[in-house]
């Protein structure tokens, strides 16, 4: 079977919810105290293990055998698809999770992440329909006035409408502010007629929704230029009249993309308004009125930044699967013998060096990426929640800081460490009968959508080490530093912790050199901004581990190796020892590599290129 969810069990998040992070706190507050518990984490993910696996997993090959196809003006999706948006939508899986009203019965977001990783790993080209859904409802709940709210949030919250957001252009793609896109005043002060085309748009039409709700960027006619001067509206492909009934909107899906992955993710060519008869409402402030500004990247930026997160998430699930289904193989492949034995029996190849090392490699940069990912979305509980605003301001720094992270480095490393998972079934990983390759083919993209990850690392380098003057993000590091001066001589985690030492003196070279180039060389800056991300991460990712091997290493002496659980801790641990001896050692060769300033990049002639 090409694709499998080889999830065993829910371990690890368990872990993390119930014995790393302090949860008690989220759970105790007036949003969710009366409806989950810390107790319940396992009895609550229990099902949603079974769920993934039985309900999800098969759609997932569905998906990846029938492309999505436009048909005579019509998309054509994978048959399973639609079914399995109605039924997670219909359990409260689905869009109903963002509901902001305070009797809302909705999880908090570091138990969700949960549910969305395990859902997520069964089909990850499935899922992007639930939460761009949840992203535009979201939007439209923040910033719409009450009168849309009710027409929209319902149906959408309920899974009878889709929704997007449209940024990407033909002529714009990361450049968001040299869109075409035009809006133009009608009689009604809301509502403007809408022209333009978007491209690249995930969920951009579908054969299983009624109405499909676009969150669209575009400029009023008069606007500022630039990113100051777009707007956000609200653009059904069916328009929404006063007595409920749809009519036409001039909404056209020109094309679907026929893509290396993803194949069941309907990513389409949009055109709005061709026969000059396509509507949106305005959200938020009406530029002509407000010197020119538009409020529409500020607005956007509230659904992009938890976008990020997800597609960092969506990353991470394949590495886990992709792990998780190269152990199972390896288990079961018999193959060759003992490299200290070549006259012995032949072995699962699991038992050979080099697939343990794989294996390894996988398991410390799955927890890795999963511990950066679940104490984000803790943060983002803190920051919505949390009653005292201190706390909140504290949370909602550190989700800005980690969000390039968390976006980035499972999406960077995710395509690398599936080439690995290749490697270890040999050339059964390269046949399409093997889940690996689909996997492989399916998260490219991440490293691409919601900005590409260089975007991500002039974000770190420009905006986020630039927070409050500098301090925001020194508190971020010395945070890491402390965290070092208290646990350095812990025994059994000695040259681990030695490690994460050199780490941040290299790593504070490198921001003396970054300082440095702001005003002797800035370009440079974005020739390594990319590998400054990867250093950054992973300093944060080490810092992480050992924080979780802390707590393994004295449930191991509290347990004893007869202990059930006992493999379970000593295999974290040794997972965070090889990442700190065989990842962390990058930090201080790229502060190296940075302090050299190699301009070779810069001086080579572009006709260079041509030879």
């Amino acid at each position: 079977m090409a694709a499998n969810f080889a999830y065993l069990n829910t371990r690890d998040l368990e872990f993390i919810i119930q014995e790393w992070l302090p949860s008690e706190k989220v759970f105790e507050y007036d949003q969710f105290k009366d409806y989950y518990s810390k107790d319940d984490v396992k009895a609550f993910l229990a099902p949603i293990l079974k769920m993934a696996k039985e309900m999800v997993e098969p759609t997932n090959e569905d998906g990846d055998n029938n492309p999505v196809k436009l048909v005579d003006g019509k998309v054509i999706l994978p048959k399973s698809f639609g079914p399995l948006y109605h039924k997670l939508q219909s359990e409260g899986w689905g869009t109903s999770n963002i509901d902001k009203s305070e009797d809302a019965m909705i999880m908090p977001h570091v138990l969700s992440g949960a549910v969305n990783e395990l859902l997520c790993a069964a089909n990850p080209v499935f899922y992007p329909y639930i939460l761009l859904t949840s992203g535009a409802a979201d939007l439209i709940q923040s910033f719409a006035d009450d009168d849309l709210k009710e027409v929209f949030l319902p149906k959408m919250m309920d899974g009878t409408w889709s929704g997007t957001m449209c940024l990407t252009e033909p002529s714009a793609g990361s450049d968001v502010g040299d869109i075409l896109s035009k809006a133009y005043p009608t009689d009604d002060p809301r509502i403007f007629k809408i022209k333009g085309q978007k491209i690249f748009i995930t969920g951009g039409d579908n054969d299983f929704t009624d109405n499909i709700i676009h969150l669209y960027l575009a400029r009023i006619e008069g606007a500022r230029p630039g990113t100051a001067g777009i707007s956000l509206f609200i653009v059904p492909k069916f328009w929404v009249n006063e007595d409920g009934s749809l009519s036409d909107n001039d909404v056209i899906t020109t094309g679907v993309e026929h893509k290396l992955g993803q194949h069941g993710s309907s990513t389409a060519a949009l055109a709005f308004g061709d026969n000059d008869n396509c509507r949106g409402w305005l959200l938020g402030k009406n530029p002509l009125e407000n010197d020119g500004r538009g409020e529409g990247m500020a607005q956007m930026f509230q659904m992009m930044n938890l976008a990020r997160l997800e597609t960092g998430h969506m990353a991470h699930c394949c590495i886990a699967n992709a792990f998780y289904n190269t152990r199972d193989y390896a288990k079961d492949r018999v193959q060759g013998r003992p490299f200290t034995n070549p006259r012995g029996n032949r072995i699962s190849i699991i038992n050979h060096e080099d697939i343990r090392r794989t294996l390894i490699m996988g398991k410390a940069h799955m927890e890795a990426t999963r511990a950066m990912l679940m104490k984000a979305l803790f943060n983002f509980d803190i920051r919505e929640h949390d009653p005292n605003p201190e706390e909140r301001q504290k949370a909602a720094t550190y989700v800005d800081i980690v969000t390039p992270l968390c976006k980035s480095y499972p999406s960077d490393e995710g395509w690398w460490l599936c080439g690995e998972a290749i490697q270890a079934y040999g050339g059964y990983g390269f046949c399409e009968e093997y889940p690996v390759a689909q996997i492989a083919r399916d998260i490219k993209i991440y490293s691409i959508w919601e900005g590409t990850n260089f975007i991500q690392s002039l974000d770190l380098v420009g905006r986020k080490m630039g927070m409050a003057k500098g301090t925001a993000f020194a508190v971020f590091i010395q945070e890491i530093r402390d965290f070092f001066v208290t646990n350095k001589d812990t025994a059994g985690l000695n040259k681990e912790f030695l490690n994460l030492g050199k780490a941040l003196e290299a790593y504070d070279k490198i921001l003396a050199v970054l300082v440095e180039w702001k005003s002797s060389n800035p370009s440079l800056i974005p020739v390594f901004s990319r590998r400054v991300l990867t250093a950054t991460s992973q300093l944060h990712a080490a810092h992480l581990l050992l924080d979780q091997a802390l707590i393994c290493l004295q449930k191991m002496t509290e347990l004893g190796s007869e202990h059930y659980d006992y493999k379970f801790y000593k295999g974290k641990v040794e997972a965070t020892r090889w990442y700190l001896r065989n990842v962390v050692p990058n930090i201080w060769c790229m502060a190296e590599v940075i302090t050299d300033a190699d301009t070779s990049t810069l001086d080579i002639d572009l006709e260079s290129f041509d030879y």
